[in-house]
């Protein structure tokens, strides 16, 4: 036995374990000389329940993986940056405890190494690789500029959390739109950052019309390119 793919399994199993001894929904509003409570860049707490498809759809492709494609070149391609985020994942509710400057630092790590992991990712097996990676960095690319967003506020870097969320979240949108169209067979990159647009919409209502403006056009924008970069592909 290859000692690759079971270790990316061995490792999805801890990452999605510790999602559930830790349960996390954003960052301590003492961690920052700013307190930052419930940021209008950040999306409401239910759409964080998107973790629980995720570690259930990773631990699935992982056990596909290390018994239909364990010795397979393009998975392989995968796995190493797939289990590079998912080994700085595994320790980082410990560090978001702690540290959201370290946090930010740490989830944008992943992001980039998961990001990684779906451009390598083979068209076949779509559903047990390709899939389940695109939501993982979807979600992950959204969550590292809501977590940028949110300490940058907190430390009162150009301006405040209102500010950051107008920052924050174009900034999102032009990367997500760029991996979108990048790799067009895989729309389920999109429809996690659009969730999380969907979460931060919601929670922002009427209070922040414009921070929710923008996000349902940032949910128009990336589920456009998706569709479209579906049927082109």
């Amino acid at each position: 036995m290859r000692p690759l793919p079971l270790l990316v399994l061995i490792v999805t199993l801890a990452f999605a374990a510790m999602g559930y001894l830790v349960p996390f929904d954003g960052y301590d509003s003492g961690q920052v000389p700013i307190p930052q409570v419930d940021p209008p860049i950040q999306p409401a707490g239910w759409a964080f329940s998107i973790w629980g498809l995720i570690y259930a759809w990773l631990a699935v492709s992982g056990i596909y993986g290390l018994w239909r494609r364990a010795d397979d070149p393009d998975w392989d391609r995968v796995r190493s940056p797939l289990l590079a985020s998912l080994m700085l994942g595994t320790g980082w509710l410990f560090i978001a405890s702690t540290s959201a400057v370290w946090a930010t630092v740490v989830i944008f790590l992943m992001a980039g190494a998961a990001v990684s992991a779906l451009l390598g990712a083979p068209a076949r097996d779509r559903w047990l690789l390709q899939a389940p990676v695109a939501l993982y960095a979807g979600w992950l690319t959204a969550a590292s500029f809501v977590s940028l967003g949110s300490t940058m506020a907190g430390w009162g870097v150009l301006t405040g959390p209102l500010g950051w969320a107008f920052i924050g979240l174009p900034l999102a949108l032009v990367t997500a739109m760029a991996v979108q169209a990048d790799r067009p067979r895989a729309p389920e990159y999109g429809i996690a950052v659009a969730w999380a647009l969907f979460g931060i919409a919601v929670k922002n209502g009427m209070e922040r019309p414009g921070v929710t403006l923008l996000a349902v056009a940032g949910i128009a924008s990336v589920l456009t390119v998706a569709w479209a970069g579906r049927r082109t592909a």
